[in-house]
């Protein structure tokens, strides 16, 4: 452990150098931690709350947004950066064609002509949304759905070119599980009056959508039941999440013939050449028996539903930067009845997010360039089809070719970090180094230790001995490489964490999946106890100074919570407990500090307290 503590501090300290040539402007005086605490809230109850509420209070989420905190506001910063390069680029008249800057500007400028974009309507993509309308026969599905995969989303499965998880020096074709228009299977297959409430939304969005793209009233309202009941047959072939995360039953290696046979009413031949992938001799199937349910509803579904679906998903991968009247259809369902956000973005936000999205590593080469240290003209649906197809073709064309493990799958403008498995990596972008509070000037290191070195570093590298990560050999290869005798205990450590994380309830009788949050909430834990080993060794807690009357221990800890400080509206909490594996912000806080002692001593938690666990209890896998 005292190797990987040592490698976060020197990514820490090549992050804090590389901020050594900022202006550094005077900050406020009042300290960004010690102002966002709630006295009414005791730390024992709700470490989460006492440390964020007093900014939760000040600062609502705005109508336009799912949430609001720390990631909001240094994405409005990254943003605003990234909307300047668009607008300085877009005004460019000196860049030469086919550079960067030519290119960020032309699409931005593009997708900011609201005025031809409304006019146009679904015309730029009437020629796409026909030969989705017309699909008659297996090879025109594939064809079809191929045609969605190169431009806009995933029906009836997800696919992807990636590193082999036993082989980890080639790339292979990877099917899974997927065309659901509902963020997860339990959205379908779920009794509760607000999964139900949803369902019935979600037919009327259908059903709005079908009147968009040209069907009349009746057959709308008809199609669109068909697409629930085809979608409700996928979501029960499906495999729920937390059955997804074990690398080893979700890895079914098998030759490409020997699949085309077992899921024969698909032409995969067809499918394969619509994206430009030569053949493979095997692929890696995910859930074989998705695929057999697949199969079947093929020859059973009448081909005009198999239509409706595919122009559905076709138009809701590009309804944000659509014409008015199609965008706000797809708003009322996805952001409002979804997520509770009642506003639309500006048309510059969803430009911007585009621009990013489609153009982000031009857009990248600036941003380092001007925001971080040193070291033609198409419409938007023209351009953004072509990024999306480019982007495809990049992933496809990796096939047959080396393994790049130098590749960064994040921009130096995205705020987030990864760890990669098979190349056995951390990725920490540069944006990192933004703390809200200390804009341009150096955060103390309890904040960066516990923000970066805790949350950050030291989250991803124990995404390395988590329970997928612990799979994966030091080659980055999916191998056995255990004793028996330490996976029993491994195993057993781990189901603590579960049951630790089933009991929190986020939403009415809405409980933490504990199974399916399991290897995040392993990273939060060892994250921050990897981030308090490394800032111990730091001069500012060695000399034991206080910062605005606060310890280093209690900047440290308060620090960590400021990592989470974000405010979720309900109806987004709903949709992140059941579909995404991280636990929500509060018990990334609450959770991973209830098992430190010396978080206890820190703010003096004792029992009865709710962030109170007797030894017993603690959970300490690494």
């Amino acid at each position: 452990m005292k190797a990987y503590s040592i490698l976060a501090i020197v990514g820490l300290s090549l992050l804090i150098s590389c901020s050594g040539n900022k202006t550094e402007p005077k900050q406020s005086n009042a300290d960004f931690l010690a102002a966002n605490i709630d006295t009414g809230i005791a730390p024992g109850t709700d470490f989460f709350l006492y440390a964020n509420n007093g900014w939760f209070k000040k600062n609502p989420i705005p109508g336009s947004e799912g949430s609001n905190g720390l990631w909001q506001l240094i994405q409005d910063t990254i943003n605003a950066q990234v909307r300047d390069i668009c607008e300085r680029s877009s005004q460019d008249k000196q860049s030469g064609k086919g550079s960067a800057k030519q290119k960020i500007g032309d699409l931005y400028f593009s997708g900011m002509d609201s005025t031809g974009i409304n006019t146009a309507g679904l015309t730029p993509i009437r020629t796409e949304l026909d030969q989705l309308g017309s699909v008659n026969d297996p090879t025109s599905l594939a064809a079809g759905v191929a045609l969605v995969h190169m431009n806009s989303g995933a029906p009836l499965f997800d696919f992807y070119v990636g590193q082999d998880d036993k082989i980890s020096s080639k790339h292979a074709v990877f099917l899974r599980q997927g065309g659901l228009g509902l963020p997860d299977r339990s959205f379908y297959l779920e009794s509760d009056e607000r999964s139900k409430s949803i369902r019935s939304d979600y037919v009327r969005y259908l059903q709005d959508m079908l009147s968009v793209i040209g069907y009349d009233s009746l057959r709308s309202k008809g199609l669109a039941a068909d697409i629930l009941a085809l979608e409700t047959k996928l979501a029960k072939a499906s495999r729920s999440i937390e059955d997804t995360r074990d690398p080893q039953r979700n890895y079914n290696k098998m030759p490409l013939a020997r699949f085309e046979k077992e899921v024969s009413a698909f032409n995969w031949n067809t499918f394969l050449s619509g994206i430009g992938l030569r053949q493979p001799d095997t692929v890696i199937i995910g859930q074989p028996e998705f695929f057999s349910a697949c199969n079947k509803l093929i020859r059973e579904t009448a081909m005009p539903v198999w239509g409706a679906y595919l122009q559905v998903h076709f138009i809701r991968g590009l309804a944000p930067y659509l014409d008015d009247n199609t965008y706000s259809r797809h708003f009322r369902f996805y952001s409002t009845t979804m997520r509770g956000i009642t506003e639309m973005k500006p048309r510059w936000k969803r430009v911007v997010d585009q621009t990013n999205g489609s153009l982000g590593e031009l857009i990248g080469q600036v941003y380092v360039t001007e925001y971080l240290p040193k070291g033609t003209k198409e419409k938007l649906l023209q351009i953004g089809e072509a990024a999306n197809r480019w982007s495809m073709s990049y992933m496809i064309g990796k096939f047959g070719k080396p393994v790049d493990r130098t590749e960064w799958d994040m921009y130096p403008q995205t705020y987030n970090a990864y760890y990669n498995p098979s190349n056995n990596e951390i990725v920490v972008p540069g944006c990192n180094i933004i703390v809200p509070g200390y804009e341009r000037v150096m955060a103390d290191d309890a904040i960066l230790y516990s923000i970066i070195g805790g949350s950050t570093f030291g989250h991803e590298i124990t995404h390395g001995f988590d329970d997928q990560g612990a799979q994966y050999d030091a080659n980055g290869n999916l191998s056995n490489w255990w004793t028996r005798e330490d996976s029993i205990r491994f195993a057993a450590r781990t189901q603590r964490v579960v049951e630790q994380y089933n009991q929190y309830r986020v939403v009415d009788s809405l409980h933490i999946n504990g199974e399916m949050t399991l290897g995040e909430n392993i990273a939060d834990i060892g994250g921050i106890l990897m981030g308090y080993e490394a800032f111990r060794k730091t001069e500012q807690y060695t000399s034991g100074k206080s910062i605005a009357g606060l310890s280093p221990d209690k900047r440290f800890f308060l620090g960590y919570a400021l990592a989470w400080m974000i405010n979720t509206r309900e109806e987004l909490l709903v949709e992140r407990v059941r579909s995404d594996v991280h636990s929500p912000p509060q018990f990334r806080v609450n959770g991973p500090l209830a098992n430190m002692k010396a978080f206890h001593q820190t703010f003096g938690i004792k029992p009865g307290d709710a962030m109170f666990r007797p030894d017993s209890l603690l959970v300490e896998i690494w």
